[in-house]
């Protein structure tokens, strides 16, 4: 993209040429402290005025309509057209429309945009742990996360899923995200490859790796070409102060954080 900020990221993934995607940072905007600069969430306590400028000057970077949801970390996937409302309660969505902007907001959760081989949809999900993992408790529910029902989703429509690739952005990385036994129950699928994702600490806790779930997550649908992310430093959210907001961080310390937000859409 032309003139895209130094300070927003631009997703690095072999996308047909009609998809396009970007997340920002929480650089760029008007946002005063603690939010400061480029919040886009209206839910956090910053000025609605701030929130609405920031908004816009994403809107004329990415010259689509981004259509943000209310994100409950839930499961539920909805579809994208030029009418869609702002502020519908959903954790993932998707588009075959040129002219709006699938959009995800995060602060330490985990952002996965998605779309098939041939450019014909586009998808984003709000992927932090109670939604990757999703509200089953037995064996037989695991694993029907907001990964999956956004799956079913674009499957029931007629979608093809059979050549998905996904770009992972910022989150909590594994070196910062200290969990509870009841998270790693939550993922635990008897399989080594899930377990080896928990650190036990002294604590009797855990250290997740979110990314890693989602690779996971991915992984068992098919989704093979999975890009960004890898979990390592650079992609933590806590970590990077200067780049990203971060929930854990900035709440602790400073009562709230801003939201960043991922996009993706279809050029016309």
């Amino acid at each position: 993209m032309q003139n895209l900020p130094a300070y927003w990221i631009q997703p690095d993934w072999p996308t047909p040429t009609r998809v396009r995607a970007l997340m920002t940072s929480r650089q760029g905007g008007v946002s005063a402290a603690p939010w400061d600069s480029m919040n886009l969430g209206d839910h956090v306590g910053d000025r609605p005025d701030d929130v609405h400028t920031n908004r816009e000057r994403l809107a004329v970077q990415i010259g689509q309509r981004p259509v943000f949801l209310q994100q409950v970390h839930g499961v539920a996937s909805l579809q994208l057209g030029a009418a869609t409302p702002q502020g519908l309660v959903a954790d993932a969505c998707w588009s075959r429309d040129p002219g709006v902007a699938c959009t995800i907001m995060v602060a330490d959760c985990l952002p996965v945009l998605l779309c098939d081989a041939a450019g014909r949809w586009v998808a984003a999900a709000h992927a932090g742990w109670r939604g990757l993992a999703g509200p089953g408790e037995s064996m037989k529910s695991k694993g029907l996360g907001v990964l999956e029902s956004l799956w079913a989703d674009l499957k029931r429509a007629g979608a093809d899923v059979s050549e998905m690739m996904a770009w992972l952005g910022p989150c909590i990385g594994p070196q910062a995200f200290e969990v509870g036994p009841e998270v790693r129950a939550a993922f635990d699928d008897g399989s080594p490859e899930v377990r080896a994702l928990f650190t036990p600490t002294a604590e009797g806790k855990y250290m997740a790796d979110l990314a890693g779930l989602a690779r996971v997550r991915l992984q068992a649908l098919g989704v093979t070409r999975v890009f960004g992310n890898d979990s390592s430093l650079p992609w933590c959210t806590v970590s990077g102060s200067a780049l990203f907001f971060s929930h854990r961080r900035d709440s602790r310390n400073l009562g709230q954080s801003g939201r960043m937000a991922a996009c993706i859409w279809l050029d016309r």
